[in-house]
């Protein structure tokens, strides 16, 4: 009870950071859109790269892990560019300054290629943490797949700077999760225990809100002997998890600049210092 309150006083205090600049809802709402035209695009060369592995029968899906990894590497570099433009934005608030959705662009495309080298890591970790779960799965045993999720957690700790330290810094990947890991050793020591707990407050939102919703969709379908109302819910069920998904990355973006901010430049003009200690270090 006491991390789903801390959590709701942290989404409380980013969403009171978003009233100030509504605009950065714009960058989840691209990411969204082109990340759509990403996943289409690969559906036809997924298609064929099962069907060449099946054909060649080597025990290894050589097309369908080049196939997937490019996939990653496209879907990373949209979320990146789009963070860092956010991060960047909410930067230029911290410091006291009004940002425009071109202003976070401006500062997205000037990091383009230290985006592009994150992106790379970033699909080449998930690569193989995917080969790890299949290979492990394929021989029947969960060990594989508990060291991937547990290698996930740690990488997802000690890399939770690397977009904002991209954003301000400009560094290359390697120097920038080094960066990221040596800003979150020197404010909190040695014992981080988590990362994030916006997540939670909205994951507890969208379950909730989303059988709310789907409970009423089929009792009126039930009661009323009409499909029209489960239609009707299941649309307004799929905006809602929209709009959750979509508040969720915009706080999560803002929360990050504000780590950033207090943990290189010692400033907490965002959030109060109190809530991203507790969230990062309960």
């Amino acid at each position: 009870m006491n991390r789903i309150k801390r959590s709701w006083r942290l989404a409380q205090a980013s969403l009171e950071v978003l009233k100030q600049d509504k605009e950065l809802l714009i960058f989840p709402i691209i990411s969204a859109i082109v990340m759509v035209f990403v996943t289409l695009t690969f559906l036809i060369p997924a298609l064929l790269g099962n069907v060449f592995d099946t054909i060649l029968n080597t025990g290894i899906p050589v097309f369908g892990y080049v196939v997937l990894f490019l996939f990653y590497l496209a879907q990373y570099f949209v979320v990146y560019f789009t963070s860092t433009a956010l991060v960047g934005a909410a930067m230029i608030r911290l410091r006291g300054g009004d940002p425009t959705v071109k202003d976070g662009f401006q500062v997205a495309l000037s990091r383009i290629l230290p985006i592009t080298g994150w992106s790379l890591v970033s699909a080449t970790v998930g690569l193989l943490l995917n080969m790890v779960s299949r290979n492990s799965e394929k021989k029947g045993g969960g060990l594989g797949s508990i060291l991937a999720s547990l290698f996930s957690a740690a990488w997802n700790v000690i890399t939770f700077l690397v977009v904002p330290v991209i954003a301000v810094e400009g560094l290359g990947p390697i120097k920038a999760i080094q960066r990221s890991w040596n800003l979150l050793k020197r404010s909190w020591g040695e014992q981080i225990a988590g990362t994030l707990s916006i997540g939670l407050v909205f994951a507890l939102i969208g379950i909730f809100g989303g059988l709310l919703l789907l409970g009423i969709g089929i009792g009126l379908s039930l009661l009323l002997e009409s499909i029209l109302p489960g239609i009707l819910f299941g649309a307004l069920l799929i905006i809602f998890i929209l709009a959750v998904s979509l508040l969720s990355s915009t706080l999560s973006g803002i929360f990050t600049a504000s780590v950033y901010a207090y943990a290189a430049e010692n400033q907490v003009g965002l959030i109060d210092e109190s809530l991203i200690q507790d969230a990062i270090n309960p």
